[in-house]
């Protein structure tokens, strides 16, 4: 049982299945996903990067969230009740199959649908504690601080690219749009700083709040009978609700070409609806799109070269398609008052 360079004949021994056949779904070595055909229906076996107490702490995240009505492909306990096996060094979850399709952002209906199920998703988070023992995954507070790093590091860039004898079309267009992401980025973190992040930060630390960080619509399906549930949960993390309705709002904006102000009031207020957030937590969000999430990412790409497979003509065609989303959500900040729920 062989796939991949994994060797996964001890792993699958550690449950009572009784395998027929192993697909790969996926492999990039610390990370793997297979599907595992067995008598009684297919399931998924996920290999794990995180350590074993970060595993600990994915795992109660998910049975918290399933407990309280939050449907997510429930867990294949080992032959000896364990929530996931060990071999080698790494974790490997199994899981049940399920079966249908990933929303549709275009569809009304369905956008609806995956706004107001994240909401239900942070909704049903509030009051999660980590076990004794595990090791959490914390992002709350940590935004300017981030933010501030991430900027140096731009800067430092750009400012590498101004000393070259020569541009080429990439390099330009970062010496031509870079001062004006600078501002942005500043104003970010200052704009966070002076709301009410911090306190809201203190709050969910009292309370509890988790983010999946990928609430998209690869990770979500629908099935026949109208049921959604929630995928990939590796990376769930404890932080504030606006970081996964960030992270939508860009999705669906990214594919659009461009913001549409409209549209954007309609997301808050489908997720508004599940769970309402008070008017100084929505101004969280402002911040969060004023930072340019999208040129800070094809830029650091790029002079990192973090796709190494990426001609200069995909890295050249992405950046003019980030610039062009990011410039058109400044209007959306103009009217941020006017759109977010009331």
């Amino acid at each position: 049982m062989k796939a991949y360079g994994e060797v996964l004949e001890g792993v699958l021994a550690q449950y009572d299945i009784d395998v027929i056949d192993i697909r790969v779904e996926s492999y990039k070595g610390k990370k793997g996903v297979w599907w595992i055909k067995a008598r009684d229906g297919y399931k998924i076996l996920k290999k794990q990067s995180n350590s074993k107490e970060t595993v600990d702490f994915i795992v109660a995240a998910v049975e918290y969230l399933q407990n309280r009505g939050i449907r997510i492909p429930r867990i294949i306990k080992t032959a000896d009740g364990g929530c996931y096996a060990c071999s080698g060094g790494s974790c490997y979850i199994l899981s049940e199959a399920v079966y249908g399709s990933n929303p549709d952002y275009g569809k009304p209906g369905e956008l609806k649908r995956t706004a107001q199920e994240m909401a239900r998703f942070h909704k049903a988070s509030v009051g999660f504690v980590p076990p004794a023992g595990c090791k959490p995954r914390v992002h709350l507070g940590k935004w300017p601080e981030k933010y501030r790093a991430d900027r140096d590091k731009l800067r430092d860039f750009y400012s590498a690219e101004g000393t070259q004898p020569q541009h080429g079309a990439f390099g330009s267009i970062i010496l031509k749009e870079f001062p004006h992401f600078l501002e942005r980025i500043e104003a970010s973190a200052e704009g966070l700083e002076g709301s009410c992040y911090s306190r809201w930060v203190k709050d969910c630390m009292d309370t509890g709040g988790l983010c999946h960080q990928d609430f998209a619509a690869g990770n979500l399906v629908l099935t026949e009978a109208g049921e959604f549930f929630v995928l990939d949960t590796d990376s769930v993390t404890i932080d504030l609700p606006i970081r996964d309705i960030r992270k939508l709002l860009l999705k669906i904006m990214k594919k659009r070409g461009g913001w549409d102000t409209g549209l954007t009031g309609e997301v808050l207020a489908w997720y508004q609806e599940e769970n309402p957030l008070e008017p100084c937590r929505w101004q969280v969000l402002k911040w969060e799109l004023l930072y340019p999430h999208l040129f800070a990412g094809i830029m650091d790409k790029y002079y990192e070269r973090r796709e190494k497979s990426w001609t200069e003509e995909k890295y050249l065609k992405r950046l003019k398609e980030m610039v062009n989303v990011e410039n058109t959500v400044e209007h959306v900040i103009k009217e941020f008052d006017d759109i977010i729920p009331k």
